[in-house]
This record gives structure tokens, sequence and C-alpha cells, in this order.
């Protein structure tokens, strides 16, 4: 039988990570490769050609196994719109609102209280840049003002003369009717046929004008960038592995979409790799039998939180990347500048401070020997024993000395031991993992004592146990090749293209046959998205749902719709939804206001009508591992002394491949594999389940 793999891969600021799965057997294959920041698409095939390699050498045949498909990870999206820089970006918009950036919301940030002035940050593009076209909608669609063709051609000649190749085009009320538009693109494609055009009501065709015409003009400005990314990799795998292979790029809303699919919604793919992280993360806890969790993908760069309730991460549509509102479908997740390569430094005032600038994979950390100038949080982790003097194996010996040196100067400015500044940079990080915990728990109402941490990504492991204790967490899930969970995460989730349409009318009054028309034409638009991929219609789903809220409100909740037509039985049922989870995220509800005599802004009102097509893809099988003989110490592989509280303890060092299910560790412990390393504080115990996952609780054996 001709053997099929799947690779996942995802491209994280310090390592790619790859894992490989025989379709076959179920056997993965897990490595990690340095990243290439000056083009990741490097990193990429470096790691296809090393995962490869590993395959070919555990196999008893000698012939290379088929490539079946190959899931990524991308980043391209996000540090575009991180580096906050938009040359050649420009807007159209209607007559009379061209300031809709420059109004924008009034949203302070933390940090300025009365003693200081706010000045809103620059707009993603400046007045100059921002050009008018006589026409106008009402909320209806119909309408107001009849499109102008010949200004329509004055503004896409003056483009072309400005060299502005990335434009977003967002006309007022465009959601209800995107015929103007539709009209001036075909202006702007006839007339800059190189530019890179965005339109809102293709992009996000929903009312509140500023999230949408920001949501755009992200759109626009990513595409070149996405597409060249996208189609270096495509034509890497085409000369590498044939033209055959399917190439998947992961999507922020938990789904993963072809790789010719990706220009047209380059958008989509804004918070590309976390998700996958989350959704990996979720399965195996799922799997080992915890249905609430935490998730914590801390890497090179960054810590990525999400909550997961009964095996499901949480979606919004109100997410962001830095100051930017990205109202698209997407894994709710927070992110901190808490990474491996975190830099220590200090403030004015004198305090020690870990993040959010971060070393990455070049130069990296001190101990990495290649430049770098500050200490990081890695060089900590090595200056107290934490990790050992190499990675990966040892594909990357680590320089102690350098790490030492770095330490040992910060030290000398704060006054304190190195060792002790060395604890202080960790404490510090885990602080900053822990308040990402608390925004997606404590800041929502849910208690972070009722969920267990599945830790993972490079350094995740790391600083599990003090997270542990920190916020007295039920316990930390650690799986096997922790640092490829992302990787993993990308061979588990299905193909996904969400529709939506804004559709604002009070739940007493609602036009049922209207309703109905919106979410028939969604679902074929679905259905036509998935069939283009090669699904067959037996093989399709199809999620339908509602945002609603309370009339007056400002912000919505997304229910699930019932199956069938919508009428006024299948109507109350989705109201009876809306009451639960508002009651569930806000506390309180109006489910019983008209029984106290409340009236008025207790009815409910629907806002947007969203559906998602969704075709299956088969998920890798976890696979149990046999039980051990009670005996641990087979794993032992040495001892080392590690510090704790300022005092060196001689910690015995276990090798992760070598525990078996059953066996039971008590701290302090180090356990050490390919791409991770788990440290076991004093006072605290592992227990390996069936799977091979690392439990960590509070109180030794």
């Amino acid at each position: 039988m001709s053997r099929r793999l799947r690779i996942g891969i995802d491209t994280g600021g310090t390592f790619t990570d790859i894992v490989a799965i025989d379709e076959a057997t179920g056997e993965i294959v897990t490595t990690k490769t340095p990243s290439t920041p000056h083009d990741p698409s490097v990193g990429v095939l470096d790691g296809i050609r090393k995962i490869l390699r590993l395959v070919d050498n555990a196999a008893a045949a000698a012939s290379r196994p088929a490539v079946a498909a190959v899931s990524h990870g991308t980043t391209v999206a996000t540090n575009a719109l991180l580096q906050e820089r938009f040359p050649g970006l420009g807007l159209v918009t209607t007559q009379g609102f061209r300031h809709v950036l420059e109004i924008a919301r009034q949203a302070v940030p933390r940090g300025y209280g009365n003693s200081y002035f706010w000045v809103k940050p620059e707009r993603i593009v400046p007045l100059h840049l921002i050009r008018e076209v006589p026409e106008r909608l009402n909320f209806r669609g119909e309408v107001l003002r009849p499109f102008d063709e010949a200004v329509a051609l004055e503004v896409a000649r003056w483009f072309q003369n400005s060299g502005i190749d990335s434009i977003g085009v967002s006309f007022i009320h465009a959601y209800a009717n995107p015929e103007h538009e539709q009209r001036m693109r075909a202006v702007l494609e006839r007339e800059h046929p190189g530019a890179h055009i965005s339109i809102s009501s293709d992009v996000l065709p929903e009312y509140r004008e500023y999230e949408r015409t920001v949501t755009t003009l992200v759109d626009a400005f990513v595409k070149s960038r996405v597409a060249a990314y996208v189609g270096a990799i495509q034509a890497r795998l085409d000369a590498e592995l044939g033209a055959g292979v399917l190439f998947y790029v992961m999507k922020s809303n938990g789904g993963v979409i072809s790789a010719r699919e990706v220009a047209a919604q380059p958008i989509t793919t804004i918070l590309s790799g976390p998700a996958a992280g989350a959704l990996g993360a979720s399965l195996l806890a799922r799997a080992a039998g915890f249905d609430r969790v935490l998730t914590a993908d801390a890497g090179g760069t960054s810590t990525d939180v999400c909550l997961v309730e009964h095996g499901v991460p949480g979606l919004t549509t109100d997410g962001a990347v830095g100051r930017f509102p990205v109202k698209v479908p997407m894994i709710d997740i927070v992110t901190v500048g808490a990474g491996g390569g975190s830099i220590a430094w200090i403030a004015p005032d004198g305090g020690l401070k870990v993040g959010p600038r971060s070393a990455g994979a070049d130069p990296g950390p001190l101990c990495y020997g290649r430049g770098g100038a500050e200490p990081t949080v890695t060089d900590a982790h090595l200056l107290l024993g934490r990790i050992p003097p190499r990675l990966l194996g040892g594909e990357i010996p680590l320089v102690v000395e350098r790490a030492q040196e770095g330490i040992a100067a910060l030290s000398s400015r704060l006054g304190l031991e190195p060792a002790r500044a060395a604890e202080g940079i960790l404490e510090i990080a885990a602080w900053n993992q822990a308040n990402a915990i608390q925004q997606v728990s404590v800041k929502r109402g849910l208690d972070p004592r009722d969920y267990t941490l599945v830790a993972f990504g490079g350094s995740g492991p790391l600083l599990a146990g003090r997270l542990v204790d920190l916020l007295h967490l039920r316990a930390a899930l650690i799986p096997l090749s922790p640092g490829n969970v992302s990787a993993f995460g990308l061979l588990t989730v299905d193909l996904k293209n969400d529709y939506v349409q804004t559709f604002v009318q009070r739940h007493d009054r609602l036009d049922y046959a209207m309703v109905n028309a919106h979410l028939v034409r969604l679902e074929a638009l679905a259905r036509a998205a998935l069939a283009a991929e090669g699904f067959a219609e037996h093989e399709m789903r199809v999620a339908r749902s509602a945002d609603l809220r309370y009339f007056g409100q400002a912000w919505e909740v997304a229910v699930e719709l019932p199956p069938g037509e919508i009428d006024e039985r299948t109507a109350a049922v989705a109201g009876e939804r809306f009451h639960e989870a508002h009651e569930q995220r806000y506390g309180y509800s109006y489910r019983r206001a008209t029984d106290r005599g409340m009236t008025g802004r207790q009815t409910m009102e629907w806002v947007n009508l969203r559906v998602t097509g969704i075709g299956p893809i088969a998920r890798p099988k976890l696979r149990e591992h046999p039980p051990g003989d009670g005996r641990p110490a087979r794993a032992l592989t040495g001892n080392r002394p590690v510090i704790f509280a300022e005092k060196p303890v001689e910690c015995q060092v276990y090798e992760r491949t070598l525990i078996a299910p059953g066996d039971t560790l008590s701290g302090p412990v180090i356990i050490e594999e390919y791409g991770a390393t788990t440290v076991v504080y004093p006072g605290q115990r592992i227990v390996a389940d069936r799977f091979g996952n690392l439990i960590l609780t509070r109180g030794a054996v």
C-alpha cells in the first residue's frame, strides 16, 4: 500500500515547527528548524526537506512516501500590520466621509491618566491619500445619489499617477447594496490594472463604518504580500514535491483555505498561526479528558492564550491586531509579548521589565552566540540551569558564558546577584503570561481555578508549573512535542469559509421571509466555494448563526440558529439561546423582563446573519502508549544543579520519550525532549497519561 503524508508547518518568530502524519498508519513525526525572517518560505522548505529525511530514515521501505497535502500557518499578514508602515495604500469613500478614519473610536488605551494628553495615533491612510466619489445609499441599500462614473475615472487615474497600488473602497451602507463599490472596482481595474483592490462589501458586509473601512484597508494592504509569499511557497512545493500536492493556509476562524484562494481573502489569515495552536491543544486536551482548558502557546516572541469550553475555542468577530480593529471571524486569542526571546531591560524608573521587545530568531538570545546584545528569558533559564546547554538535541549549542555576562551586567545595575536577577526575569515573564490568562478568564467573569492549563510552544512547559502556582490552576497538561502543537493543529482543522449580511430588525417585528432569503443566498455562496475546493454536496456542512443584542446595546452576541426555515418558533429558540449566552457572558439577561413590567430597551434586536461553509478534513487519530512498568528510573539521564529561590538544588534529569503512562515524578525535576524542556517545581508532581501527556499538579507524591 502506498504511503501518503500530510504535513503541517507553523512558522514562529524563532523556529519553524513541522509535523508529518502517515495517513495509513497514523504515525506522527515531528521536528523543528530555525526560522528565516528575511524570507520565511526558505524555512518552510527547509522544514519539509528535514521532515522527509526523518520519515525516510524511520521507514523500512527505501522509497519516499508521497506528500498528499501541506497545511501552513503564517504570520505574514500579522507582521505586515504590526509594523504600522503602509506605503502605497489609499482609500476611496463616499463624498463627505473622508474623515471616517480620523473620527474612529474614542478608546483611550491604558496608561493614560488625568495627567496625560492622549493624541490618536496616525491613521492607517493619511488624509491626502483619500479620495471621494459622489454616491450615496441608505441603510436599506436604496440609491439616494447615483454613482458618478466620471469622478470615479478621475480618482482611478489619480491613484495610478500617484503610485498608489493598494486601494480600499468603502462606501456608506455598501453592506446593504454592493453595486456602487463593484462599479468603482471595475473602474479601478480598467484604469489601474496593476493595483490590489479590496471592496468592503466583499471583505466585511457589516455596518459600523470605521471597522468596515479599516478591515478593508488591511485586506488591500496585505493582499500583495500574502499573495507573493504563498505563491513563492507554492512554486517551491511544486518544484520539490510535484504539482499534485494540495497546499492549505490556516485562517483565523479555525479553518483552512486552499492557497489559490488566499490572495482573494488575505484578511482571513491575520491570526493564522495562533489559531492552529489553540485548536491542536483543544483536541489533545479533550482526548485526555479535559473539557475546560486554558491554552498557552509560548514561543520565542509571544504567548497566545485562549479559553476553551467543552473542547471548542471561543470565536469572536471583534478582534484586533495591534491598534487596528480587524472585524473578521477569528479564534478569541489574547497575545502578550512574553516568550523565550523576550528581552529583559531596565525602565526609566529603575524597575526591571521583560518584553515586549524580542531578540527573535536573528540575532536571538545572548546564549545563541549570534550577536545578541541584551539578556532574554532564555538566557535566564540557562543561567539557572532550567534548560540544557544545547537545544534541538544538540543542533543548537548554547554559549553559557554569554548568558552569564549579559545577566551579570543587568544585575549589577539592579544591585542584585545574577541568580536573583535571572529569577526576577522569569517571575516577571510568568506574571505577563498570567495576566493574559486573566484577561480571557477573570475579565469575563470566569475563575481560572476551574480550568486546566495546556502549556505548549517551545518555551511553554518551562513556566507552566509557576503559572499553576500563581493562578491556583487545577493542573497543567504538557503534550508530547509541545513545540509542535501548532503544526499538529494545522492537520486537525476543516476547510471553512464565512459569509455575513447585516440585517437590523427588532425580534418582535422580524421579517421571516427576508431572513430566510438572506440565509439561502449566503448558504449558496458557501456551497459554491466548497464545490470549487473539490467537495461533493454530501460532504459539505453548513453552520448558521445570528448576532443578537438587546435594543439600545452597542455590541452583539452570536448564537447558533436552529435548522430549517426561520419562523416564529425557531426565532424564539434563537432568542432563548441569546438570553442564555448573554447571561453567561455578562452575568444577567432580560429573559423575563416583561414579567417584571420592563419593556422597550429589553426587546431583542437581530443585527447580522452568518453562514459558515465547512469542508470536513480527516483528523489524525491519537495513538495511546503502552503502560510502563512503574519504574520511571528507566528515563533518568543524569543530574545537574538547578537554582530555585536563589539556592542550587541537585535535580534529576529525565528523557521525555522514555517516560511511560503511569510514571509519577516529584519535583524538583527537569524533563527534556527534542524541542522543549519541562520544569517541575519543588512541591509539584507530574503523572504521564496514556497519550504521553504530562499532567502537572501541586502537591508532591
